[in-house]
């Protein structure tokens, strides 16, 4: 089974914001929505950049900018100190935001949250318009997959690998796969090894798969 597309974890319905969306409402939207970011948006419904709970906190953190950061704080602290004065969400928002494509494997959406070091991702149409949201927790869902259904999926991946002479056997537990058996080839074992690592909802992978010729000898790789 290939690795499923972020369409399929993102959440379609957002509750967005506008440049001009005053902070009062701001506050108000996170705490009564249960939220703790607010993706802005253009007319074109393009994402601008993102107010978080830390952009709206700022405010009681230097009480509106009255307050100046320490002589010697960090670019992110006096960041915080400009964005406790605004007024609007194009003053606090964090920008750019970061996106992801609707189409993208999840492997991709994992990678941006943890470059752009944020809990969720603003998802884009091919256009660029805000198509949904996608967290941390979303992607955690993928490790809630069936033992069951882990090992169907991986015995379907390994077909095309053997062939009527190869004998492979697997075993899953709590999501670690465990294949055993022989194989032709060497670089077959160490291709049914990955193949199995891709499926999703695989946590581990012991390989204890056999082979008769070693042709990463033979061939020098």
């Amino acid at each position: 089974m290939p690795e499923p597309p972020v369409a399929q974890l993102m959440h379609r319905r957002v509750i967005t914001a506008v440049p001009d969306t005053p902070f009062k409402e701001l506050a108000g939207l996170m705490i009564t929505r249960d939220l703790d970011a607010l993706p802005v948006i253009d007319p074109a419904g393009r994402p601008l950049g993102v107010v978080t709970e830390a952009d709206v906190l700022a405010k009681l953190e230097f009480h509106g900018g009255t307050d100046y950061p320490p002589l010697l704080a960090s670019g992110r602290c006096r960041s915080r100190w400009r964005k406790s004065a605004g007024l609007t969400a194009a003053e606090l928002m964090t920008t750019p935001a970061a996106t992801v494509g609707v189409d993208e494997p999840v492997h991709v959406a994992v990678r941006a949250l943890a470059t752009h070091r944020v809990r969720r991702l603003c998802v884009v149409s091919g256009e660029g318009r805000l198509v949904g949201m996608i967290a941390r927790q979303d992607v955690l869902r993928v490790f809630l997959r069936g033992d069951g259904v882990i090992r169907a999926d991986v015995e379907h991946e390994l077909r095309e690998i053997v062939d009527g002479s190869d004998e492979v056997g697997v075993e899953i537990a709590d999501g670690v796969v465990t294949l055993s058996g022989t194989l032709s080839l060497r670089s077959a074992t160490e291709h049914a090894g990955r193949v199995t690592h891709h499926v999703p909802g695989v946590i581990a992978v012991h390989n204890n798969l056999r082979y008769d010729i070693d042709d990463l000898v033979i061939t020098g790789l």
